[in-house]
């Protein structure tokens, strides 16, 4: 378990970007749209950090480990911009992937986020790109509008305009490739059809150039 634990640290990019940042593994972290797991997941490879989490509700997706790794959980609409529940210059990273597409008011919310943030702390966002709207129809979602739920398109730029514009330099942006996911895909392939199961459209986000990302630290 813990060569798998060492493999996400070096693989999944979020995770990369929080291992770099923080080599001792401790840290506070804002997760801004923490379902699927993400916070027994992310307390697997991090047991030293300090987890919370932000959702619309806390439903069915959060099971008792997710609970119990979690220090706080903060149940809002972000679309309503009132975040006076989650404590300000806190946090020494904030991750938000694959939220701001469901905002139609994303520069607003980045803003305020930006608040909880420590001076010298960081912020990743991903979300899907231009190019999905030109990809096929997929399980899960591969074009933008397989989700119903998406309401706006951003891109890298306007994200990082933003964020600079906010009081962030701007470390890394751009399409997300992640090689080791492109080289797996064969295999996850194969997995899911040896399981019986879907083949989800996200096994081929990084081949196809489906996310955007932009990755920037607060000045201070």
């Amino acid at each position: 378990m813990k060569v798998i634990q060492i493999l996400k640290k070096r693989i999944n990019p979020k995770f990369r970007l929080m291992a770099c940042a923080f080599p001792s593994g401790k840290f506070t972290l804002l997760d801004v749209g923490s379902g699927n797991h993400s916070p027994s997941k992310t307390k697997k490879v991090f047991p030293f950090c300090e987890y919370h989490g932000v959702d619309l509700k806390a439903d069915e997706r959060y099971n008792e480990p997710d609970r119990k790794a979690m220090s706080a959980f903060y149940e809002l609409d972000l679309s309503l911009l009132q975040y006076d529940s989650i404590p300000d210059d806190y946090f020494d990273f904030i991750n938000m992937a694959h939220v701001i597409e469901h905002l139609s008011n994303g520069e607003e919310v980045l803003k305020r986020l930006l608040s909880k943030l420590k001076k010298g702390g960081y912020i990743y966002v991903e979300f899907p790109g231009i190019r999905s709207l030109k990809l096929p129809s997929m399980h899960g979602t591969l074009n933008f509008y397989d989700d119903p739920t998406h309401v706006r398109l951003y891109r890298y730029t306007e994200v990082s305009d933003w964020l600079t514009t906010f009081g962030c330099t701007v470390l890394k942006c751009g399409v997300r490739r992640n090689w080791p996911y492109i080289a797996a895909i064969p295999f996850r392939v194969l997995y899911a059809l040896l399981t019986g199961k879907k083949i989800n459209a996200n096994i081929f986000w990084d081949i196809t150039g489906f996310a955007e990302f932009v990755f920037a630290r607060k000045n201070g």
